[in-house]
């Protein structure tokens, strides 16, 4: 039996699909951000003399490294419902990113820092630099730069991770095509462009990095180091 391909029905709902893309980046941007802020918090932390606040950082880590993302999501939203607070689906589900790519990122981090030489923040200590300004002038412009590619990875997983908000009704792309394939009845032609899509949305995501990479990291553009 052969198979008859029909996209015509799955395009004409295309400002639905563009509609979902949208909503997954503008997801995938906001936890970029507060996810990376969580991670350097965390990072630093648990780097720190502060020994309880080393184990809170290392327990967070841990925790929500080894398990999965499904389960994650579930955690914060049945977690808060139980609490009483009843969010929307869209705020939920960043708050879930934000905690998952908040511990990858902090692991990610906090190697860019371990790399830094120890002379260097002796150097800047022998200064008189605050320890607030050794971090922001010695320690994190070096370590950041040199993690930026895995940073970058991580944060275009982050975009791909965001198809799981799905489950709690988040209105993304993979939801989009959800309701997509159950009006239609054509699931194959309906996932084979939304990973076409999530092909294109993954390209874009890795070259805007590339791009503010460049920007960022005068130094390792002037060296024609690649980011």
């Amino acid at each position: 039996m052969g198979i008859t391909l029909d996209f015509g029905a799955v395009l004409a709902r295309w400002p639905m699909l563009l509609g979902g893309a949208w909503m997954t980046l503008e997801l995938a941007a906001v936890a970029t951000l507060l996810g990376f802020a969580i991670g350097v918090v965390c990072a630093v932390g648990r780097r720190g003399s502060v020994h309880w606040v080393a184990r809170i950082c290392g327990v967070y880590i841990e925790l929500v490294r080894n398990t999965p993302f499904l389960v994650q999501i579930f955690l914060v939203y049945f977690g808060l419902s139980s609490l009483g607070l009843s969010l929307p689906a869209v705020t939920v589900a960043i708050a879930a990113l934000c905690i998952n790519v908040g511990a990858y990122s902090a692991e990610i981090v906090r190697a860019g820092l371990d790399s830094v030489a120890r002379g260097q923040v002796e150097a800047g200590e022998t200064l008189g630099l605050s320890r607030l300004q050794v971090y922001r002038h010695i320690i994190f412009p070096p370590a950041v730069e040199r993690v930026w590619p895995a940073l970058t990875s991580q944060f275009v997983l982050l975009m791909l991770a965001s198809s799981v908000c799905s489950q709690i009704s988040a209105e993304e792309l993979t939801a989009a095509a959800n309701f997509i394939q159950s009006d239609t009845y054509r699931a194959f032609e309906t996932y084979i462009i939304v990973a076409v899509m999530y092909v294109v949305l993954s390209l874009l995501l890795r070259a805007a990095f590339w791009a503010l990479g460049q920007v960022l990291f005068v130094r390792r553009r002037r060296l024609g180091t690649a980011i």
